[in-house]
């Protein structure tokens, strides 16, 4: 058996007070819901999370979301293990469908689906899914270097080149030289 635990951040939005020319609405996490909502997100501290959405009725039942959040945390670099203050800043669309409606679209472009029961939607549980899907998962704190790494972006070695700079050749050139001409 499983116990349901309430949303860190919940504001339900009756989806009649729509209507045909939108709405928007404000969500801000009070400060109370922040310690919560950090160990949800598996962060050490969440400062803030406001997030606006532009909402608009479709058909059926269906809400079209535009949003834009804005969050202030606390994490831990994966290079020094130290922790950094982050703002994450995000812009999204999501749409909101009657239970037993969603697509089964495997199209990574689509826009993402958030079902929903009875006649509300819950804009602070999509402001929360939203930032844990903005978060980086390896965050770096701006400045750290690494010791003994130049850059993580470096260009694979030419095996031609590591051998005129006496560094070690590339285990693959020696494959990529098979298919050349001559």
């Amino acid at each position: 058996m499983t116990t349901e635990h309430p949303p860190e951040l919940s504001r339900r939005i009756p989806v009649d007070r729509i209507g045909r020319q939108g709405l928007t609405v404000e969500v801000e996490a009070r400060p109370e819901e922040l310690a919560p909502l950090a160990r949800r997100l598996n962060v050490p501290a969440v400062a803030s999370l406001r997030c606006r959405f532009e909402l608009g009725a479709v058909h059926g039942g269906t809400i079209d979301a535009r949003g834009e959040l804005e969050a202030h945390t606390t994490r831990i670099c994966v290079a020094s293990l130290e922790p950094f203050e982050e703002v994450t800043r995000e812009r999204f669309a999501l749409r909101f469908v009657p239970e037993g409606e969603l697509a089964e679209d495997d199209d990574i472009d689509a826009v993402d689906e958030i079902g929903y029961g009875g006649s509300q939607i819950d804009l602070g549980e999509a402001a929360v899914e939203q930032l844990g899907l903005a978060l980086d998962p390896y965050p770096r704190r701006p400045g750290v270097v690494l010791d003994g790494v130049d850059s993580i972006d470096s260009a694979p070695i030419d095996a031609d080149d590591a051998e005129a700079d006496g560094a070690r050749p590339n285990p693959f050139a020696v494959l990529a030289r098979r298919g050349e001409p001559g």
